[in-house]
C-alpha cells in the first residue's frame, strides 16, 4: 500500500504548500490595491493515488483497508469524492477519487497553523491601516513577514519616520522612537530596504548605494566616517615624527586631498605588516582594507606615484590586486611573485573557496602564477602564502630592489651630468 495515498500523505501535501507561503499569500490576495487578485486556492483539490481496475482483483483486501483509512480521517480537514468501481471479479465498489480540503480554516486546524495565521491577519490588517503600499510586500514574502511578527510594528513606526524625514543627514542613533535603536536598524537593513524602496519617492533613495552597508547613504543618514591609516616611511620626511610609529589615520576626504610629497606608496593587507615596514626613502605606506579601494581612487595624486601592492600569494590575493587596478591602472605586485612562493614552501597554508574567476588586469607573469594557483598545478589542494608568513630578510631585500634602480638611475644621471 506503499504507492497509495494515505491521510499523512494528503496531509503532507499541505504543510508543503504553508512552508511555500500559499495560504498565507492566499490570504492577503485581495488586499493589495490596484491588483487583481489570483484564483482562490480553495476549494483545494489534493493529489490522490489509489489502486487501479488491475490491482482491486490481486489486492482487494488491502485496497478495502485504504479505503477505510482515509474515511476514518476525512474528518480531520478533508473531504472524499467517491467513485464506483465495476469489477467483474470483485463486483461493484465505492473507492476514494478524490480528496479537496474546502476551506482556508480546515487546512490550517488541520495542519495546526491557526494561531499562525491569526499573526499573520493582525499584520495585515494593521499594514492596511497605516502602510497600505506595503501589503504587496506581505502577499509576496507571507512567511518572511511571519517570521517579522514581533518586530513589524516596530518597523512600520520607523517606515513611517523615514517618510516623514527624508534623507535626515542624523546617524540611525538618533532616530528617537519608542522600542527603537541603532543596533535593531542595523539587524533589519535588509527587509528595511525592500520596504523603503516600496515607499519613498526616488529622490529619497541613492539608488547607487546597494547592500547592507551602505544602507545609511542609501537613505540619506550620516554614516560612520570612513579613514585610512598610513605611514611615512622615509626618516627625512617633514612628517616624520621622531620616536612615534607614524601610524596616523585621516578621512577619506583629507588623504584625498594630502598630497604628501612623496614618489612611491605602497599597499599592504596585514596589519603587523603594515607596522613592522622597514624603513624607505621617498615613500609612505598604506593600510588597505581587502575588497574596496573607492577612498584610494578619489586621492588623485596617486597618480603621481610609484604604487606596489602586497597581498596574500593567493587567488584571492590577486583579485584584490586586480581591482586595485580597475582604480590605478598602474598598481604593481609587491612580493606576489612565483620566487617568492617557492621560496617559502614550509609556510604554505590552504585557501578556502579559491576564486576561479578570470582577472583581466594581471600582468602575463601574475596571470601565470594566479592559474597556477586556481587549477591547482602546484599542489593538489589551493595554496596560500599569507604575507605575514613572508621572511622578514625577504621582505628588506625586495625593498631594497624597488628602491635601488630609481637611485642607481639618479646616480648614474650626475655622473654623467658635466
Amino acid at each position: 500500500m506503499a504507492d497509495w495515498t494515505t491521510p499523512a500523505d494528503l496531509r503532507a501535501q499541505l504543510h508543503k504548500r504553508w512552508e511555500r507561503g500559499e495560504l498565507l499569500a492566499d490570504m492577503a490576495a485581495g488586499t493589495v490595491p490596484d491588483i487583481v487578485a489570483p484564483a482562490a486556492l480553495f476549494p483545494l483539490r489534493l493529489s490522490l493515488r489509489g489502486p487501479q481496475s488491475s490491482e482491486l482483483s490481486d489486492r482487494f483486501d488491502d485496497a478495502r483497508h485504504w479505503a477505510s483509512q482515509l474515511q476514518q480521517g476525512a474528518g480531520a480537514g478533508y473531504r472524499l469524492v467517491l467513485r464506483e468501481w465495476r469489477h467483474r471479479i470483485v463486483g461493484q465498489n465505492s473507492l476514494p477519487d478524490q480528496a479537496w480540503v474546502d476551506t482556508r480554516e480546515d487546512a490550517l486546524r488541520w495542519i495546526g497553523k491557526t494561531r499562525e495565521a491569526r499573526i499573520f491577519q493582525r499584520m495585515l490588517d494593521d499594514t492596511r491601516a497605516r502602510e497600505p503600499a506595503l501589503l504587496p510586500w506581505l502577499a509576496q514574502q507571507p512567511m518572511r513577514a511571519l517570521a517579522l511578527a514581533d518586530d513589524w510594528p516596530r518597523l512600520l513606526d520607523l517606515v513611517a519616520w523615514i517618510q516623514a524625514h527624508p534623507r535626515p543627514a542624523v546617524y540611525l542613533r538618533q532616530v528617537d522612537l519608542p522600542g527603537i535603536h541603532s543596533k535593531f536598524i542595523e539587524a533589519q537593513r535588509g527587509v528595511l530596504t525592500e520596504l523603503l524602496d516600496r515607499v519613498l519617492p526616488p529622490e529619497a533613495i541613492d539608488a547607487g548605494a546597494t547592500g547592507a552597508a551602505q544602507f545609511a547613504r542609501r537613505y540619506g543618514f550620516r554614516d560612520k566616517p570612513l579613514r585610512l591609516r598610513f605611514r611615512f616611511l622615509d626618516p627625512c620626511h617633514p612628517g616624520w615624527a621622531p620616536g612615534a610609529d607614524q601610524d596616523y589615520a585621516v578621512r577619506h576626504e583629507a588623504f584625498a586631498a594630502l598630497d604628501p610629497a612623496v614618489s612611491r606608496v605602497f599597499i599592504t593587507e596585514n596589519e603587523i605588516n603594515f607596522l613592522a615596514f622597514p624603513p624607505a626613502a621617498d615613500s609612505l605606506l598604506v593600510f588597505g582594507a581587502g575588497y574596496g579601494f573607492d577612498a584610494l581612487a578619489q586621492a588623485r595624486w596617486l597618480a603621481r606615484c610609484e604604487l606596489h601592492y602586497w597581498g596574500d600569494i593567493d587567488t584571492h590575493g590577486f583579485a584584490i590586486l586586480d581591482q586595485l587596478r580597475s582604480h590605478l591602472p598602474h598598481a604593481q605586485s609587491f612580493l606576489m611573485d612565483r620566487q617568492t612562493l617557492l621560496a617559502h614552501l614550509p609556510q604554505w597554508t590552504s585557501e578556502p573557496q579559491p576564486t576561479l574567476r578570470d582577472l583581466p588586469r594581471l600582468n602575463d607573469e601574475e596571470r601565470r602564477l594566479f592559474d597556477e594557483l586556481r587549477w591547482l598545478r602546484l599542489h593538489d589542494t589551493p595554496v596560500r602564502l599569507e604575507q605575514e608568513r613572508i621572511g622578514f630578510a625577504a621582505v628588506e631585500q625586495a625593498l631594497h630592489q624597488t628602491l635601488v634602480p630609481r637611485h642607481a638611475t639618479l646616480q648614474t644621471h650626475r655622473q654623467s651630468s658635466p
